[in-house]
């Protein structure tokens, strides 16, 4: 087991966990009988990736699972390193590996390294040279070779609930690390830091530091935001106030006002927002919002939001706001999102009705003989595409009409289109009493 860190070491070091019972969140993974609990009890350590934001304890599981095996630890950082750091971890591994010693390679950021640096582990891995264990905050699925993750177990982590993040501030007060925080101050921290341990135990720091200078007994609120600045005034991301700006850019792109659209962008920008749930947002809106009255919205937001991902900040959020404008000047429907909410409505509290035989597959012999799929109408073959009389619902349901288009953007056309449809369906099927046409 490590030694416990000296009193000069920074903040996040001298509270770093030296066993699994040290450690604060991720109890999916680590609690008793769970996956991560499992492996680390088995003697038998396996290659996995660990997938979770920033500060949700990525490397100290890394380097408990080298504790607890006692293998040598060896860390790349996929940021600065390449090949030649690859390399070398073989070469520490191999001698380990004379002496009877297990060793752990730690790949933080490992979605950084390219598809031939992440190939350079393969064999190794393979071959028991050393157990692999990847960091990233991004989805594995999307950024880490096939091969690679064919061969490692992924665990997802989790951020930091309130609770354990107030522990932490628990621990860091008391090792004597920071003065007594007030539980006003102790609240807008946690919000601050939004489920990051590092980001709080770094902010602790900040303050401890100023708090010394100043000859502090207690922090309080207003000196928090004092020592903190503009920013932590501004936006308390998780609170109330962060709420009240994601709403008015919302509405103000449902009201079609770009100019207000873009200031509340930029306030949430300027208040340390991260551009990435705006672009989250900003998906949800042009399906809520925009919908069929311009389909080509959808597509404009989820090329924007990669647009960011390539780019980062400050070049990405120019696409965002480009999109953000767009979607305010479009032609705006809720109607697929009102027939959406009105069919699960109708689902939850209607029986569950058999699927009529003329819409039921038939893949078998004994099916078919039972009337599966007897009758069914090809649309296709059908004049105009459309079998004109036929029914779809189940039988004895009033045929719902969820989906009512708007009088705006391509949804004129597609109301013209369903009018049809119907007057055709009429023509063949007279409507039952009782029934929609």
């Amino acid at each position: 087991m490590s030694k416990p860190a000296s009193a000069s070491a920074p903040l996040a070091e001298r509270l770093r966990p030296h066993s699994l019972a040290e450690v604060i969140g991720q109890q999916h993974l680590l609690g008793e009988g769970m996956p991560l609990r499992i492996a680390f009890e088995s003697g038998q350590p396996h290659s996995c990736i660990l997938w979770g934001p920033p500060g949700t304890g990525k490397t100290t599981i890394a380097r408990l699972m080298a504790s607890a095996f006692d293998a040598q630890f060896i860390t790349i950082s996929a940021v600065l390193g390449g090949v030649k750091d690859i390399r070398e971890a073989v070469e520490q591994a191999q001698i380990a590996q004379a002496h009877d010693r297990r060793t752990i390679v730690f790949v933080d950021e490992v979605h950084r390294f390219n598809k031939s640096q992440q190939d350079a582990f393969l064999p190794h891995v393979e071959s028991g040279l050393f157990t692999f264990i990847g960091a990233t905050t991004e989805n594995p699925s999307f950024e880490v070779n096939s091969a690679l993750l064919s061969r490692a177990a992924v665990y997802v982590l989790q951020p930091l609930s309130e609770d354990d993040l107030k522990q932490i501030v628990q621990r860091a007060q008391a090792i004597d690390a920071v003065p007594p925080i007030e539980d006003k101050a102790v609240e807008r921290l946690i919000a601050y830091a939004d489920g990051d341990a590092r980001r709080l135990l770094n902010t602790l720091e900040t303050l401890a530091v100023a708090a010394t200078k100043e000859k502090r007994s207690e922090i309080d609120d207003a000196w928090l935001l004092r020592v903190l600045g503009e920013r932590m005034r501004r936006y308390d991301k998780g609170g109330e106030q962060f709420y009240d700006t994601i709403s008015a850019l919302h509405k103000s792109m449902r009201g079609s006002d770009p100019d207000a659209t873009l200031y509340w962008f930029v306030r949430m920008l300027d208040g340390g927002a991260d551009p990435r749930y705006i672009a989250r947002r900003m998906v949800r809106m042009a399906v809520e919002d925009v919908g069929l009255a311009d389909p080509r919205a959808l597509r404009l937001a989820l090329d924007a939001a990669e647009v960011y991902e390539r780019l980062g900040s400050p070049e990405g959020e120019l696409a965002l706001a480009e999109c953000l404008v767009y979607l305010a000047v479009a032609p705006k429907s809720n109607a697929v999102y009102t027939a959406y909410n009105e069919a699960k409505a109708l689902v939850r509290r209607d029986g569950t009705r058999p699927v009529p035989l003329h819409l039921r597959n038939a893949p078998t012999r004994l099916m078919k003989d039972l009337g599966y799929g007897k009758e069914y109408r090809y649309a296709h073959a059908e004049e105009g595409g459309f079998a004109a009389g036929e029914t779809y619902f189940p039988e004895g349901m009033k045929p719902p009409q969820f989906y009512r288009p708007v009088e705006r953007g391509l949804e004129i056309k597609i109301g013209e289109k369903l009018r049809d449809l119907r007057e055709r369906n009429a023509q063949v099927r007279p409507p039952k009493p009782g029934t929609n046409p």
